[in-house]
């Protein structure tokens, strides 16, 4: 039985959410999303409240009514308030910079990493070491912010390259002599 499925969502105030046969869609002060519906579960708006609800009493109907209380719940945040995820970067002359729609990376390589930022996404470098995703769907953000960081991930000896900010990254003890 699901627990996070029998709570609605909360239809914040500027927030218009509109279902279409399967498609639920929901347009905010930061854009429009769009959820796609199971056939196992069925949704509804009533009192400023996105009610999601399985249609049947079988396992799948289940399965899916928590998931996709969840997904419009993404929708109806990211077109409200939007998602950011912070990244740091560690190294020394490891550093960020946007130019345009580039996001250029110094990683200690021989050469500049540039990584284009998609739409949807803003990414801003409040300094050198400290990068912000932000958008309104959460999935693209956060699979934004894992590309960047697979530029160079943070290493377990001396904790260079680029982590999450709220990462901890297990340290290993060198080679003994």
């Amino acid at each position: 039985m699901s627990r996070i499925g029998k709570n609605p969502v909360e239809i914040p105030q500027g927030v218009d959410v509109v279902i279409q046969g399967s498609a639920l869609t929901a347009k905010g002060k930061l854009g429009e999303l769009s959820v796609t519906l199971v056939d196992e579960v069925e949704a509804k708006v009533e009192d400023g409240k996105v009610w999601v609800n399985p249609r049947g009493e079988t396992i799948a109907a289940h399965k899916f009514w928590g998931t996709m209380r969840s997904l419009v719940g993404n929708a109806v945040t990211g077109v409200s308030e939007g998602f950011t995820r912070n990244l740091e970067i560690n190294g020394v002359g490891y550093r960020a910079q946007v130019q345009g729609k580039d996001l250029i990376l110094q990683l200690g390589y021989s050469h500049e990493v540039r990584y284009p930022v998609p739409d949807g996404i803003t990414i801003q470098c409040a300094d050198q070491t400290h990068i912000s995703v932000h958008g309104a769907d959460k999935q693209q953000v956060g699979q934004t912010a894992a590309d960047i960081r697979a530029k160079r991930p943070p290493e377990p000896y001396k904790g260079k390259g680029i982590r999450y900010a709220d990462e901890y990254v297990m340290r290993k003890e060198g080679k003994k002599k």
